[in-house]
């Protein structure tokens, strides 16, 4: 089985050395770097499969290095930050990042994150699926070759993006909640404050919407939850 590489991006060098004993104990092949700039030569030169980044960096901050690495490439991107507030995290969630772990973490916690974001990434999503094509209208899953496509252009897709989309679509016209949305693409339990999903919804909405302000696919139920439309 091949071994899977993890990036490891902060300016705390003691925070990198630390992380990096944990990660190899996993298995993972771990490559370093102390900023931006440094992360995205890295990704250049190098296949990863998960990067591990800090916002607060000399040169390029974590949240520049996000955006610039969702133009091009969709792995998992989990933010470590000592920013703590809500605002911080829906921030980051917003420029691309898959999820944000707080410091000081509990480096065994932050292994579980690893791990769940790693098989969601190698099965982009980790919900069981069906062959064949799912349709919406325009709004089309095809869930063989793992592919979203709006009006027959291909949709570009985070891992957990993806697995929200194929959940709804396998049950189109059923509403879900965000505590079950979370726990079946997560698949980990939620907890009530939790914006998360909300904010990969929004997400979502401004790559398959013509107008994400009034969805035609991903509609909420106010109160309720989250549905695609079958059309």
């Amino acid at each position: 089985m091949e071994k899977m590489t993890v990036l490891l991006c902060d300016d705390d060098r003691a925070i990198v050395d630390a992380l990096e004993i944990y990660l190899k104990q996993e298995g993972y092949i771990v490559l370093k770097a102390y900023n931006g700039t440094q992360a995205l030569k890295a990704l250049k030169e190098n296949e990863i499969h998960l990067i591990l980044l800090d916002i607060m960096m000399p040169e390029m901050d974590g949240l520049t290095a996000t955006i610039k690495i969702r133009e091009e490439r969709n792995i998992p991107i989990i933010i470590i930050s000592a920013k703590s507030e809500d605002t911080d995290k829906i921030t980051g969630l917003n420029f691309g990042a898959d999820d944000y772990v707080t410091k000081p973490f509990n480096p065994l916690e932050l292994m579980a994150r690893v791990k769940s974001q790693m098989r969601r990434y190698t099965s982009l999503g980790s919900i069981a699926h069906k062959s064949g094509i799912l349709k919406s209208g325009g709004l089309e899953l095809d869930q063989e070759a793992k592919e979203v496509r709006v009006d027959g252009e291909i949709i570009r897709l985070t891992p957990i993006e993806y697995g929200i989309i194929a959940f709804l679509m396998q049950n189109m016209g059923r509403v879900f909640s965000t505590t079950q949305i979370y726990e079946q693409v997560w698949k980990e339990p939620s907890y009530a404050s939790d914006n998360t999903v909300a904010v990969h919804i929004r997400r979502i909405r401004e790559k398959i919407e013509i107008n994400p302000k009034e969805p035609k696919y991903l509609k909420v139920v106010w109160g309720i939850g989250y549905k695609i439309e079958k059309y």
